[in-house]
């Protein structure tokens, strides 16, 4: 699958010594009106394709770090010195970018994360939040609200994966470039997370290219483990799991819908980030696993949660936009805690991976 056409590949890293050193525009002190909060609220689009357009235009990838000016950065990037101005100081409102005193852009802590080559990025996150079918399907949300589920069906006469894959692969590249750098990243927080001792195979369920599973497998020799997903998912898997893999002769993997069936046996079953389908692919699911798993197995649950203060504008957010492409939802930790007792789980500690992710140690009675 290609990447998306119209994103250029990324610049040469453009530098402009002459420029004064950096000198942040510091942001006002006072606290917004309520008539102007709300005027920015309505206008909050414009940020949003800000960041996209930045983002498609590889600015983050050619600003180097030395300050540049608008007229440089464009001639890197294929740009037109003035609306590309106009463009960075949007984005210095929000704290991407940083104009200097004398007219140069630098970058920020949030400017480097849309490079294509930081350890961090959210270059992909960016792109996915705003591909052209959330466009479409923003506006919708009063319908969403008003059925209870996706309006994708009425918009594009199909479901949101259907369409995905069979009419907008741009944008399902996407998609998966976003997942897999999302997991890439908490994968090594889960690894860090969870204590295996006394487990000798560990499965990860709907767990994508297997990510979490592999730091699981190199942090801890002595493991086996599996890894399940949909077919198309699965073939595409860390190639640390596949065959002439390092951990080939510890992994296996198992392609099939977790939803459907769970054909594996473990000590520890990791579920993250799957249940925030529709409450009946939820729960046949958890039924799956606790008709596969032993007596006595662990499971543990890997979710954002809706009610984290921390994160809840970013989690609500996603919230919503799950209830318009697929009818789904993010869970509070009394609505997960809820699912997975109604399947027979016993919940025990709730503990946070990291800032935007909880994990919920479960067992299965004996």
């Amino acid at each position: 699958m290609t990447t998306l056409s119209t994103t250029p590949t990324t610049p040469t890293t453009l530098t402009a010594t002459t420029l004064t050193a950096p000198a942040t525009v510091p942001a006002p002190a006072h606290t917004p009106q309520p008539a102007m909060r709300l005027r920015e609220l309505v206008f909050g689009a414009a940020p949003a394709a800000a960041v996209r357009a930045a983002t498609r235009l590889g600015v983050a990838d050619a600003l180097g770090d030395e300050p540049a000016t608008a007229a440089g950065l464009a001639a890197a990037v294929g740009a037109e010195p003035q609306p590309l101005h106009r463009l960075l100081r949007a984005l210095t409102c929000y704290g991407i970018f940083a104009e200097t005193e004398d007219g140069g852009f630098v970058h920020t802590e949030m400017s480097r994360l849309l490079r294509e080559d930081d350890p961090h990025s959210l270059r992909y996150i960016s792109l996915w939040c705003t591909e052209p079918w959330t466009w479409e399907a923003w506006p919708r949300l009063d319908d969403a609200v008003r059925s209870g589920g996706s309006v994708f069906l009425d918009l594009y006469g199909k479901g949101f994966f259907e369409y995905l894959h069979q009419d907008a692969h741009d944008s399902a590249h996407v998609f998966n470039r976003a997942m897999t750098t999302s997991s890439k990243q908490s994968a090594l927080d889960v690894a860090e997370l969870l204590d295996l001792t006394g487990v000798s195979v560990v499965a990860d369920i709907g767990g994508g290219q297997g990510h979490v599973l592999a730091s699981l497998l190199e942090k801890h020799p002595e493991v086996r483990g599996v890894l399940l997903d949909l077919p198309g998912v699965v073939a595409g898997a860390d190639p640390r799991l596949r065959d002439g893999g390092p951990l080939a002769g510890r992994a296996g993997i198992v392609p099939g819908d977790c939803r459907e069936a769970i054909p594996v046996e473990a000590d520890l079953y990791i579920i993250k980030n799957i249940l925030e389908w529709d409450d009946e692919s939820t729960r046949r699911t958890l039924r799956n696993v606790l008709g596969a798993a032993r007596p006595g197995a662990r499971v543990v649950v890997i979710e954002n949660l809706v009610d984290d203060s921390p994160s809840m504008k970013f989690t609500t957010a996603m919230d919503l936009l799950l209830l318009l492409n697929v009818g789904g939802a993010k869970h509070t930790k009394e609505s997960l805690v809820a699912r997975m007792t109604e399947a027979g789980l016993a919940v025990g500690e709730v503990r946070p991976v990291n800032a935007y992710l909880h994990a919920f140690e479960c067992t299965v009675p004996k």
